[in-house]
């Protein structure tokens, strides 16, 4: 790595969540670092970013590798969803292969308190598979890429998909499209829940206070929480919790 008085460090960035805008912003405060942030592309209409943008994939782990080289990256902080497993798992892969620091930038995941009534799965089939004895009319927010495998497994269902893109390929009739973008608000949540009367919610343990509005809503009402355990973290990569936590952790990678 170069530093103060030299070119500026380059760190890509595997984005597409809050946090990854976030750690934008906070190099971007400092002349020392320059960020490329990588969006995968799956939302039509993305927020600006500070720093460089690449949209689309990157041809597996060895692509990855090739474009690490090719633009000289010093440092990759993988802020992607949670539940992306497999950029996960090729960031890692790639990181070994050119011998570049990777640090994962998870926020932490959701915590049950009291009058909660959670159910767990550890995947998106398990979940599938489980909400007919949950429910009938249930608010899905696991994302778009997930309806479909809810619509097979449920098709006696009332089944309300939110999501911010129209998910791909077109559900069945009894799935009813939402689309809207978070953070949502408790009151919000609950005049959803209301006014189509769900008795079931399904959702991905993504964390964060974004979309944690309809957990309240669930517990006011009496309603299950139908909720899918998020993959564990390469082995052997250092976690961070926050954006200002993936500062630190450069910096002293980077000897400051």
């Amino acid at each position: 790595m170069t530093g103060p008085g030299g070119p500026p460090r380059h760190v890509l960035i595997l984005g597409g969540t809050g946090e990854a805008r976030r750690l934008a912003e906070l190099l971007a405060e400092d002349a020392s670092w320059a960020t490329t942030t990588s969006l995968a592309g799956r939302v039509a209409a993305p927020r600006q970013l500070p720093g460089r943008v690449r949209t689309g994939g990157f041809g597996g782990a060895d692509g990855l590798a090739d474009w690490l080289r090719e633009h000289r990256v010093d440092a990759v902080v993988d802020a992607t969803h949670p539940f992306a497993a497999t950029i996960t798992a090729h960031a890692a892969e790639a990181a070994g292969t050119t011998g570049l620091p990777l640090v994962v930038l998870r926020r932490p995941g959701w915590t049950p308190g009291p009058g909660d009534r959670w159910h767990w799965a550890d995947s998106v089939a398990d979940a599938a598979a489980l909400l007919p004895e949950l429910g009938t009319r249930a608010l899905l927010t696991t994302g778009r890429g997930d309806v479909a495998a809810f619509a097979a497994a449920a098709p006696g269902l009332f089944l309300l998909a939110r999501s911010v893109d129209p998910p791909e390929p077109a559900p069945p009739p009894h799935v009813h499209v939402l689309l809207a973008r978070g953070p949502f608000t408790v009151e919000g949540e609950r005049a959803l829940f209301g006014a189509h009367r769900i008795d079931v919610l399904v959702t991905k343990d993504s964390g964060g206070a974004a979309t944690a509005a309809k957990l309240t809503a669930a517990r006011e009402a009496d309603v299950p929480v139908l909720i899918v355990r998020r993959p564990p973290p390469p082995a052997d990569v250092p976690v961070v919790r926050t954006p200002a936590g993936a500062v630190v952790r450069l910096r002293a990678i980077a000897g400051e």
